[in-house]
């Protein structure tokens, strides 16, 4: 069994700094009102990334095994959050959004069922504590800022 550490340290007030055994920093802050100075992601926030990145790792180097190219990629998460304290996430859902032509739909559903059910490590974490869907969509063109 491996060991991961983590390193964090106060700036000031509810301002933190830590970095993992990867050595990146990363900021941490929370609103003004509850003494941060809003300059950095939320605590919290940090688990639906890491999940999107968790999961979105595995399905795109599943897709490209597969040779199915793709123009972009996004994933969107949704968490609805409890009104009470300690208001944890109570039901996550991901939506990936594949970009390109001919992308095979039935490959896609597989990626996304093995990272779901085999390789991601974040998803088999949180689920334990809460349901987690997904849905998928596959669109033909990417819409740029100035086509809308």
């Amino acid at each position: 069994m491996s060991t991961k550490k983590a390193y964090v340290k106060q700036i000031k007030g509810i301002s933190f700094v830590g970095k993992t055994d990867s050595n990146h920093w990363i900021t941490m802050d929370g609103p003004e009102e509850s003494g941060g100075s809003n300059a950095g992601i939320r605590p919290k926030e940090l688990l639906l990334l890491g999940l999107a990145g968790c999961t979105g790792s595995d399905v795109a180097s599943i897709l490209k095994k597969k040779r199915v190219n793709t123009d972009d990629f996004e994933i969107n998460i949704t968490a609805d959050v409890s009104d009470e304290h300690p208001q944890v996430f109570t039901k996550i859902h991901i939506e990936y959004v594949f970009y390109g032509d001919n992308i095979p739909q039935k490959d896609v559903e597989r990626a996304i069922e093995l990272s779901q059910t085999k390789y991601c490590s974040v998803t088999k974490m949180l689920e334990k504590a809460m349901p987690i869907t997904h849905s998928y969509r596959i669109e033909i063109k990417k819409e740029t800022p100035a086509e809308i």
